[in-house]
């Protein structure tokens, strides 16, 4: 069902109103859907983001960390630079960015496409943040709800951002089959990242963290993410590098690596980075550590799960990681 032919710039808030299944209310820039799951463990996961965006949203430190989750974004899903990214959603009259935190790519891709609308969605308190902030933005709205269930109607968007979220839901794979039933049919596209899986040590060590997490409180959790961080802090200013031998069995590979990322792709997740800066480094860690939904893949589970999907892969990147991509949709009913 593609509801909306040609975007009128001037009306965006009666063109985002057709996009649902249902009535809407939206308040100034604001749509409030769900604020709840019924899922324990989303629940958890929500209310853990909704205190890591609420403790960052001050912090001096996010200018930096936008710019290079910007920089980065550009790496993740093929552009060369900005321009060429801008070029690209210059077709595009719908923008949907899924799990949208405290909204700054959602208002990226809405001044790089002021053409369209753009619907950033996040299921934590952070989308009424957003939507404070970015109030200027006539194109871009916010919704609080549930990027797995996000009651629009099918094949309504033109580009569906979903970007170090996905890992976060209940079902991952649920929610990707619906954030490909909303892409348009042909040629909607779906940005996509998953965490991907690590040595067997830090996935086994990983899974057990995560279950000793639900057991500790918000400011043991904050606690242990500064612990942790002073922790990756320490190893990095050792300044040593190791040569490990490859362990394929353990998923280990060899060769010569700070001592720092050695412990951190394989045995424990104790983030720094001296440039991003402390405050952010302690929210990388609590980010991880805290959302009782956490899922990694492989890359052939990311493949398989395009394919179910019925997508075309346009652009795949692999790193250390995490997988990251742009998936096309082809020809067929929407699901």
């Amino acid at each position: 069902m593609n509801i909306i032919k040609v975007m009128d710039p001037s009306n965006f808030r009666d063109s985002l109103s057709e996009l649902f299944e249902r009535k809407i209310e939206i308040e100034g820039n604001f749509i409030s859907l769900d604020r709840q799951s019924k899922s324990p463990n989303q629940q958890q996961t929500n209310d853990a983001f909704s205190d890591k965006w609420s403790s960052y949203v001050e912090s001096k430190e996010k200018e930096r960390l936008y710019q290079f989750q910007r920089e980065w974004y550009l790496t993740l899903y093929g552009f060369a630079c900005e321009d060429e990214l801008r070029e690209h959603l210059s077709g595009c009259q719908t923008i949907f960015d899924a799990g949208c935190g405290l909204g700054y790519k959602a208002a990226w891709l809405a001044e790089l496409a002021p053409h369209a609308l753009v619907i950033g969605m996040d299921f934590s308190t952070a989308a009424k943040q957003a939507a404070e902030t970015y109030l200027s933005l006539s194109n871009l709205f916010f919704v609080q709800g549930d990027i797995a269930d996000t009651g629009f109607h099918g094949g309504v968007f033109d580009y569906v951002n979903c970007d170090q979220v996905i890992m976060h839901t209940e079902n991952p794979e649920a929610t990707f089959a619906e954030l490909t039933r909303i892409s348009r049919r042909p040629n909607g596209e779906i940005a996509c990242y998953f965490y991907a899986k690590k040595a067997l040590p830090r996935e086994l060590l990983d899974d057990h963290f995560r279950t000793a997490c639900s057991e500790l409180s918000r400011e043991e959790l904050w606690q242990m993410s500064e612990q942790l961080t002073e922790l990756g802090k320490r190893l990095t200013a050792l300044n040593i590098s190791i040569d490990s031998p490859e362990i394929p069995s353990l998923g280990i590979k060899g060769g010569k690596q700070d001592i720092q990322r050695f412990i951190y792709w394989n045995f424990l997740k104790c983030f720094w980075n001296e440039e991003l800066g402390e405050e952010t480094s302690v929210v990388t860690n609590y980010d991880w550590y805290s959302p009782s939904n956490a899922r990694r893949f492989s890359e052939e589970e990311v493949h398989a799960l395009a394919e179910e999907n019925g997508l075309n892969e346009t652009y795949f990147h692999a790193e250390e990681a995490c997988y990251s991509g742009r998936f096309a949709c082809t020809n067929g009913a929407e699901n």
